[in-house]
C-alpha cells in the first residue's frame, strides 16, 4: 500500500503517517514546516517528523503544496497511490488576515493542485481532505442558546436548519455568513474537494473538524485551543479568554479518532461525501469547564486575563452530529473521552 500525506508533521498528519506504516504502509510525507513561519518556534512540526524517519518505510519530501509542478512531479514519481490524506493547511482563524494572498494559495489553490494531481495520476485511489467547521462561518451563532453558569448549550428547539440539541450536522449551510478569510478559502477548498468526488467520480471524502487535538499538538495562542490552555497551566504562563465570558464551548477529539475514521473511509469510499468530525456533546466544555477541570482534577490554578471582544466569526457554541459519520461507518466510534484526552496531554507537556 502506498499512502501520500500532506502536512506530515502536523497533528493529524503525523498520526495518519503513524497509523499507515504500523500497517506496513509505504508512506510518503510532504512538509516544509511552513506552520514554524505562521506561528514562530511554539509552531515548529520537525520533531514529528525526526520521529517518523525512524521508520524505513517513511520518506519525507520538504514540498510546498503551493508548488504545482513538484506536486505533479511527486505523483508520477511516486505514484501512483492507493491513499492520499491531505492535511496541509494555513490553519489560523486569526492568522489569515495578515496575509491573505499566503492563506487562499495554501488553502484554496494548494488543495487544488492535490486534487488536480490526484486525478491525473492516482484516479483509483481515496482521497481525504481535512476541512474545518469554520465553512460554517458564524452561523452556528443562529442557534438558540441556553447559557449556564459556565458554559452555552444548544436548546431543544431549533428554527435554524443544520442545528438540534446533538449538535450542528451537515444539512448547515456555508453561504451568507462571516467565515474569516480562513474561513472562505477553506470553503474554496471543501466545495472543489466535493466537485471532484461528484463531477469526476473519483474517491473523495470531506472531513470537517471541530477541535482536532492529541499530545504531539503543536498547540499556539491563535491555533489548537485545548493544547494550549494546558501548556499555560504546566508551565504557569497566563491565559487570555477571547470573548462570550469563557462560556464559549468545543467539542475535543482526539487525533487517533480522527484516523480511525479516515481509515474507515479509505475502506469504504464515498464520491465527493462531507462529514462533520469532532468530539460530540459527550467530548464538549467551554473555555470555563476547562479551567475547572485542571483546577479540581490537577491543581492548576491559571492566571486569566480577559478581553470582552469576540475573533470575528467565532463560534459561541459548537459541537458536532455525529449521526451521519456513524451512519455510514458504523464500525467507527469515539474511543478517546475528553478527561483520557486532557490526562494525556498533560503527561506529555509535564515532561
Amino acid at each position: 500500500m502506498k499512502v501520500l500525506i500532506s502536512g506530515c508533521g502536523g497533528l493529524i498528519g503525523s498520526e495518519a503517517a503513524s497509523f499507515y506504516l504500523k500497517q506496513n504502509a509505504q508512506v510518503v510525507g510532504i512538509d516544509n514546516n511552513q506552520r514554524k513561519y505562521f506561528f514562530g518556534i511554539s509552531g515548529d512540526t520537525s520533531g514529528n517528523i525526526t520521529t517518523l524517519l525512524k521508520n524505513k518505510n517513511f520518506e519525507h519530501i520538504k514540498l510546498d503544496i503551493r508548488d504545482r509542478a513538484g506536486i505533479d512531479l511527486l505523483y508520477r514519481e511516486k505514484g501512483p497511490f492507493d491513499l492520499i490524506i491531505h492535511t496541509a493547511a494555513q490553519p489560523s482563524h486569526d492568522w489569515a488576515k495578515n496575509e491573505p494572498y499566503t492563506d487562499f494559495d495554501i488553502n484554496a489553490v494548494g488543495t487544488f493542485n492535490m486534487l488536480e494531481s490526484f486525478r491525473l495520476n492516482s484516479p483509483d485511489g481515496v482521497f481525504i481532505f481535512t476541512s474545518t467547521n469554520k465553512v460554517y462561518g458564524d452561523r452556528p451563532n443562529l442557534a438558540r442558546l441556553i447559557e449556564k453558569n459556565n458554559r452555552y448549550d444548544l436548546a431543544a428547539k431549533q428554527a435554524e436548519k443544520g442545528i438540534s440539541k446533538n449538535g450542528i450536522n451537515e444539512d448547515m449551510s456555508i453561504d451568507q455568513s462571516t467565515h474569516s478569510l480562513f474561513g472562505a478559502s477553506k470553503v474554496s477548498a471543501d466545495v472543489t474537494a466535493q466537485e471532484y468526488g461528484k463531477y469526476f467520480h473519483l474517491k473523495v471524502g470531506i472531513f470537517r473538524g471541530g477541535c482536532l487535538t492529541g499530545p504531539q499538538h503543536s498547540a499556539v495562542p491563535l491555533h489548537g485551543f485545548l493544547s494550549y490552555i494546558i501548556d499555560c497551566a504546566v508551565n504557569q504562563r497566563p491565559y487570555t479568554i477571547i470573548g462570550y465570558k469563557g462560556k464559549q464551548v468545543r467539542d475535543q477529539i482526539h487525533s487517533k479518532d480522527v484516523i480511525s475514521a479516515f481509515h474507515q473511509s479509505y475502506l469504504h469510499p464515498k464520491y465527493g461525501e462531507v462529514y462533520n468530525i469532532g468530539g460530540g456533546k459527550e467530548n464538549s466544555a467551554s473555555i470555563l469547564e476547562v479551567i475547572q477541570i485542571l483546577k479540581d482534577d490537577y491543581g492548576y490554578d491559571l492566571n486569566i486575563n480577559y478581553l470582552n471582544d469576540p475573533r470575528v466569526g467565532d463560534h459561541i457554541c459548537y459541537f458536532t452530529n455525529l449521526s451521519k459519520l456513524k451512519n455510514d461507518f458504523p464500525e467507527w466510534s469515539i474511543q478517546w473521552s475528553l478527561p483520557k484526552i486532557i490526562k494525556e496531554i498533560i503527561e506529555r507537556k509535564s515532561q
